[in-house]
């Protein structure tokens, strides 16, 4: 029994040897591929920030959107002067009155909580519409460059870049167009 276990052994020590070897010729292989690979690297934060379709798109959701903005903060500013004037006034009024303005005071809250929530959601989303619309366009000039100039590989962010593989400032000028 000894015997059969350590053939086994013995077996299994050069099938690693041989499964080590081979991944070390793996690994030497694909060194050599590696240096022939052409690779560029994208710096995603940057075309967020700079590109000229997502400065457009936010131009686009603030117009659409700073007429509910003005709308909601018009919203704000009553149920602040309708809690100062309570506050001002509430030694004075009986306690029907102040109980009456406390419920008035109440609904004007629960309407601009309701519709501040509504806008927020109405705002993410159309947001996320147009950034979702200008990220397929920023892929597909990415691609059409990687084709054109013949990249193995377009990676987007990276820990460090080397400004020989950032192709950044190619897709900027690309989305500019």
């Amino acid at each position: 029994m000894r015997r059969i276990i350590l053939k086994s052994l013995f077996k299994l020590s050069v099938a690693s040897k041989g499964l080590t070897l081979f991944i070390a010729g793996l690994f030497l292989v694909s060194g050599v591929q590696a240096q022939e690979m052409k690779i560029g690297v994208v710096s995603t934060e940057r075309i967020f920030r700079e590109a000229a379709p997502y400065k457009a798109a936010q131009v686009k959701i603030e117009q659409e959107f700073s007429k509910r903005q003005k709308e909601l903060q018009d919203l704000a500013n009553r149920l602040k002067a309708m809690a100062d004037k309570l506050d001002k006034d509430a030694a004075v009024l009986s306690d029907t009155d102040r109980a009456k303005r406390q419920r008035e005071l109440a609904e004007v809250d629960k309407d601009f909580q309701r519709t501040q929530r509504e806008f927020k959601e109405d705002l993410n989303q159309r947001r996320n519409e147009e950034m979702a619309n200008v990220i397929d366009r920023t892929n597909k000039v990415i691609k059409q460059i990687a084709e054109a100039e013949k990249y193995d590989i377009v990676l987007q962010e990276a820990v460090y870049i080397s400004p020989r593989i950032d192709i950044t400032d190619k897709v900027l000028k690309a989305l500019s167009k």
